[in-house]
């Protein structure tokens, strides 16, 4: 039996991937959307992704659509909680995009509902099903690189345009700029490696010509016991898709990945072992397109096949991560 879904905004940057996977994805049975600014739907009518989608009249009618089981959550982030907690109330699964919205203590009431009711809650973070992402956590969280003490990363975006703020327009992007809204992907990372950090620092500037409320050219700085993590992250690159990196350094071995996507991976190991030698090396790992991983294993995860992938604590600890990267003060 698909999986009946419907989907909640298109004004998220990924609404319209998510939209084409859930239209491609043999298990789902995409119903349709609903989205609540009249002059977003009108851009996209002449759309081909859209137009063979039927688009709901009001929130309403969509959420009391029993036989919907889940919704994804693709509006401004600004919106996406208020949507996300009545998709809740009316026993829907959610499919939120990140990060997951400006207000921690909202999103933790959505995190106990959920609880309450027995529903999903998987936050969009595009890099979990990543094939390279998931060699890089699979060999440190294993214990495979030894104790991880450092871990660098980068991930930047060319120069905005108007149009970039009728999508967006949250007080989390207001406060935390580019690393509120884009380096959140690593963030989701770094906690995964190392956990919640005890202290975060960010270092949030201005440095271009446009916006200049906008923090545009920041470092964070995650610290922990034993380690720390150092996150960069501007919109001011040119072509910053390949420069895009991350690496770990552990007390026996270290991965480094750059471009991340399609992933591209060096292995340095203390001995020879686990199938690779001692040294540098090149790892090669399939390039995935975005998002269909993760739809497959929400999909998997309401039917009961398996257990998220991800807890509920896990993103709640992310997104008070984010909150604090972004100069909240949490």
């Amino acid at each position: 039996m698909s999986i009946r879904m419907a989907q909640c905004g298109i004004l998220h940057d990924h609404a319209r991937g998510k939209t084409q996977v859930m239209k491609e994805f043999s298990d789902v049975d995409l119903v349709g959307i609903y989205e609540p600014e009249l002059t977003a739907k009108k851009k996209v009518e002449g759309d081909k992704l859209y137009k063979d989608l039927y688009w709901f009249s009001s929130l309403e009618e969509m959420l009391e659509d029993e036989t919907i089981h889940a919704v994804a959550i693709q509006g401004r982030v600004s919106d996406n909680l208020d949507f996300a907690e009545q998709a809740l109330k009316h026993n829907k699964h959610i499919w939120l995009d990140k990060p997951a919205g400006d207000d921690l203590d909202q999103f933790e009431k959505i995190l106990d509902l959920a609880r309450q009711n027995k529903l999903l809650v998987q936050l969009g973070y595009m890099f979990r099903y990543n094939a390279g992402f998931q060699f890089l956590l699979d060999w440190a969280n294993g214990g495979k690189l030894g104790h991880i003490f450092s871990v660098r990363a980068r991930i930047s975006t060319g120069n905005a345009s108007e149009s970039h703020w009728e999508r967006w327009n949250s007080n989390g992007e207001t406060r935390g700029g580019i690393v509120f809204i884009l380096a959140c992907h690593l963030i989701d990372i770094i906690v995964s490696l190392m956990g919640r950090p005890d202290q975060v620092t960010p270092f949030l500037r201005h440095d271009g010509t446009k916006f200049d409320w906008y923090k545009d050219n920041n470092i964070v700085i995650f610290e922990y016991a034993t380690g720390q993590a150092v996150l960069e992250s501007t919109a001011l690159e040119i072509s910053p898709g390949l420069s895009r990196r991350i690496e770990v350094y552990g007390t026996r071995g270290a991965i480094i990945m750059e471009p991340m996507e399609p992933p591209e991976l060096r292995l340095c190991l203390d001995i020879d072992r686990d199938g690779y030698r001692k040294g540098w090396q090149v790892v090669k790992v399939e390039a995935r397109p975005r998002y269909v991983e993760s739809l497959r294993a929400f999909v998997a995860d309401i039917r009961g096949q398996k257990k998220p992938d991800r807890s509920l604590n896990h993103e709640y600890i992310v997104q008070e991560t984010v909150m604090r990267a972004s100069g909240f003060d949490i």
